[in-house]
């Protein structure tokens, strides 16, 4: 039981801890708006995918999981 306890308190901590990035996120000039980036305008239709902010964003995050997991 004190396993899923401790689970539920890391998750949870993982979870706004992530939420507060992605807010900090939208503020950081030229996040999602990266070369790369699909964006489709048509009259009444606007597609966007951001495929660079994506790939970047994952490569930050397995850096750094792999750096903390080599603890």
């Amino acid at each position: 039981m004190t396993d899923l306890a401790r689970f539920l308190i890391i998750f949870g901590l993982l979870l706004i801890i992530v939420g507060a990035g992605l807010l900090l996120l939208g503020k950081i000039p030229g996040m999602g708006r990266l070369p790369g980036d699909i964006l489709i305008k048509k009259e009444n239709f606007t597609f966007y995918f951001p495929l660079a902010t994506c790939i970047l964003i994952s490569i930050i995050l397995s850096l750094l999981l792999y750096f903390f997991s080599r603890r």
